[in-house]
C-alpha cells in the first residue's frame, strides 16, 4: 500500500505524514496513538482518498524524528494541539475535519473543546469525552483498565519494562493491529534513538481526564467504541454524550478489540463515510 508522502514543517520541527486524495478535497486529519504510528490509519486512508477527500495522517510529535523534543514538558496536550492546528494550517485547511484514535483521540477532544471553530464533524475512537473518563476513572473497573498508565509514567523502568527481549511486550500490546509485519513497522519507529522515552512522555505530561477540563463539543461529534477493548471501559464510554453540546452519534462494534481502524476496518470506513457527509 503506497501512500503520498508530506513532509510538514511547523516552527523548529518537520512532520513526516501519509496522505491520500485530490490535494483540493476537503481535509482529514487523522491522528494516531500510542504505541503506532500514521501506518494505523492506512485502511482509512485509502477509503477517504477513493471518496475524494484529502486524508492525511501526521506522524505525531516524539513519533517524527525531526519532531522529537526531549523532556516531558514539550508533550503538555496544549503544545499537541498546537500541532494539529498548525499542520491543519499547512495543509490549507481553516476548517477541517478530525478522526483520533488513543491518545490521538484524546487529543482531538481537546482540539474539539477548545477551537470549535474550526471543525467540520469529530470523530473519536475508544477514548471517552474527558470528563465522562475522569469520572470512570473513580470507578474499580476503569481504575483497573488504566493500572498501566501508572507503569508508563515510571521514567527509565518503563523504557526497560517496554523494550527488553527486542520490545516483545510492545508486540503483544499490539496484537491486534495488523499483521506482525504491521507490529514491526511501529516497533522500528519506537526503536529509534529516543523515540520510545518521547511516545511515554504523553503519559507522563497528561492532565487529569487525559486531557484537563476543555470547553463545549458543539460541533457533529461521532463516538465509535468497541466492546473488547481491554483499556477502556463501558462507563465512560456511555456517559460520553453528556457532554456533547451539538449532534451526537454513539457507534458500539461488538466484539472488536482496541485496534478499531485495523480489525473493523470496512464497519469504521462506512461511519466514518457517513459521518463526515
Amino acid at each position: 500500500m503506497e501512500f503520498e508522502r508530506l513532509e510538514i514543517p511547523v516552527g523548529e520541527f518537520v512532520f513526516d505524514a501519509r496522505a491520500a486524495g485530490p490535494p483540493d478535497g476537503e481535509l482529514v486529519l487523522l491522528l494516531h496513538g500510542f504505541p503506532q504510528t500514521s501506518w494505523e490509519w492506512r485502511s482509512q486512508l485509502s477509503a477517504l482518498g477513493d471518496a475524494g477527500y484529502r486524508a492525511v495522517a501526521p506522524d505525531r510529535r516524539g513519533y517524527s524524528p525531526r519532531a522529537r523534543p526531549e523532556g516531558v514538558d514539550n508533550y503538555e496536550v496544549q503544545h499537541l494541539v498546537a500541532d494539529v492546528l498548525a499542520i491543519a494550517d499547512w495543509l490549507g485547511g481553516h476548517q477541517f475535519h478530525l478522526v483520533g484514535h488513543d491518545w490521538g483521540a484524546a487529543v482531538a477532544w481537546a482540539v474539539g473543546g477548545t477551537y470549535q471553530e474550526r471543525l467540520r464533524p469529530l470523530n473519536i475512537l475508544s477514548v471517552p469525552h474527558p470528563r465522562a473518563f475522569a469520572k470512570a476513572l473513580e470507578g474499580e473497573d476503569q481504575k483497573n483498565r488504566s493500572s498501566y498508565v501508572q507503569l508508563f509514567r515510571e521514567e527509565g523502568k518503563a523504557e526497560d519494562v517496554l523494550s527488553e527481549d527486542d520490545f516483545m511486550r510492545l508486540r503483544v500490546i499490539l496484537t491486534g493491529a495488523g499483521s506482525a509485519e504491521d507490529a514491526e513497522e511501529y516497533v522500528s519507529v519506537l526503536k529509534e534513538p529516543g523515540a520510545l522515552t518521547a511516545a511515554l512522555n504523553w503519559y507522563r505530561a497528561m492532565k487529569p481526564g487525559l486531557v484537563g477540563d476543555i470547553g463545549p463539543i458543539t460541533m457533529p461529534t461521532m463516538f465509535v467504541w468497541s466492546t473488547n477493548d481491554i483499556a477502556l471501559g463501558r462507563e465512560g464510554a456511555e456517559a460520553t454524550g453528556q457532554h456533547i453540546d451539538g449532534p451526537y452519534r454513539f457507534e458500539v462494534l461488538e466484539g472488536v478489540s482496541h485496534w478499531i481502524p485495523e480489525e473493523a476496518a470496512d464497519d469504521l470506513n462506512r461511519l466514518l463515510l457517513e459521518h463526515l457527509a
